[in-house]
């Protein structure tokens, strides 16, 4: 269809940015984009995005309105005055985890927001309502390759319960009022410009800093990437596929409704993700070439007949009256200090000539290791 009038709702958030991008690009597409520039991250990736699309929007095809979708005013104004032909709804309150701390973010957005758009829909008809799912609805679900065709009654988030609401709703709406839907799974989404607490760029700041990446049930972990080019393509092939509204048997329209998932296919062990994430961060030069902040020896000295000895072999070990266990980096300073008086009792100054013995053969270890190690490091 060509110059269709276009309703992009998120259209500063990550998928809805280069959706509204690539219409741009490659069709004859009037666009309306409708965000709220919300605080859930920064504002300034957002705007940096809507800068991206002025700049794209070469000949004027492209009218951004910063508002709610929980505006139900707004929303009939909006779709009274633009008449759209295609309505693609990607705005909503993001992340899992959130959602358990801020509930009322994702009822009042992700089904009020939704409610005010199926509602517009219905006095205002369109050829086609897209809509974006999650493959979260598939819950706690053991089997895959997820289907479709898989129940998805369990779900383990407030914000699964209301992708799936969604669902529901768009069908029961659907079915009453010959409304053409589409719902839209989308799996793990990553690319350039995409939301900051996503896993991606969570772990390139921990790699960063040097901070521990936790990884939960022992790493036994997929996810199925997939990339923000091939999510926008799919959206824009279904966006000219609406669903054809068909009679029942009681003669009564059926629900003009369906739902797909868009993924990679092929899920990724997150352990494996991590090692590739630190690998090309490396060769971008983002991180060292070792994570290795400083050389580190450790060594053992002793007291062998009221002499202090470095270096003992078990032989002498053995026998040692004093036995003293050091841990250095090549700064000189002790990370582990262990002593034992294993036949008598020693004094500061024993323990003194004992740590600088140490020293001395930690500072020799650490040369043999950057000589063996320098190029690789």
């Amino acid at each position: 269809m060509a110059n269709r009038k276009v309703l992009v709702t998120g259209a500063a958030g990550f998928i809805g940015a280069f959706l509204v991008k690539k219409l741009l690009e490659e069709t004859d597409d009037t666009i309306v984009g409708l965000d709220n520039l919300n605080s859930y991250y920064d504002p300034g990736i957002k705007e940096a995005r809507l800068r991206m699309l002025a700049e794209v929007d070469t000949d004027g095809r492209f009218a951004f309105v910063r508002g709610d979708l929980c505006d139900a005013a707004l929303i009939e104004r909006l779709f009274a005055e633009n008449g759209f032909d295609v309505v693609v709804n990607l705005a909503a309150q993001a992340g899992v985890r959130y959602s358990i701390e801020n509930p009322r973010a994702y009822l009042e957005s992700n089904l009020v927001g939704f409610f005010n758009i199926l509602e517009a829909c219905r006095h205002h008809p369109v050829k086609h309502l897209v809509y974006a799912s999650s493959s979260s609805v598939y819950g706690g679900n053991k089997k895959v390759p997820f289907s479709e065709e898989d129940r998805v009654d369990s779900p383990v988030s407030l914000y699964a319960a209301t992708k799936k609401s969604n669902e529901l709703m768009c069908a029961a709406y659907s079915k009453l009022y010959s409304i053409p839907a589409t719902g839209l799974r989308f799996f793990t989404v990553y690319g350039p410009m995409g939301r900051p607490d996503m896993a991606y760029f969570g772990f390139t700041e921990k790699l960063r800093r040097g901070d521990t990446i936790k990884i939960f049930n022992m790493g036994d972990c997929r996810r199925d990437f997939t990339y923000v080019d091939d999510i926008v393509e799919g959206v824009r092939r279904v966006m000219g596929a609406a669903p054809e509204v068909k009679m029942g048997e009681d003669g009564l329209p059926l629900a003009a409704h369906r739902v797909y998932n868009i993924g990679n296919s092929h899920p990724e062990n997150l352990l494996d993700f991590v090692d590739t994430l630190q690998r090309v961060l490396v060769e971008e030069g983002v991180l060292p070439r070792t994570p290795v902040k400083h050389f580190v020896a450790g060594i053992s000295a002793g007291i062998i007949d009221d002499a202090p000895m470095l270096d003992l072999p078990y032989s002498e070990d053995s026998r040692a009256m004093v036995d003293l266990n050091c841990v250095m980096n090549e700064l000189g300073e002790i990370i582990e200090l262990q002593g034992t008086g294993e036949g008598r009792a020693f004094t500061a100054r024993e323990q003194q000539e004992l740590v600088e013995l140490c020293a001395k053969g930690c500072r020799e270890l650490i040369r043999k290791e950057k000589d063996i190690l320098g190029e690789v490091l």
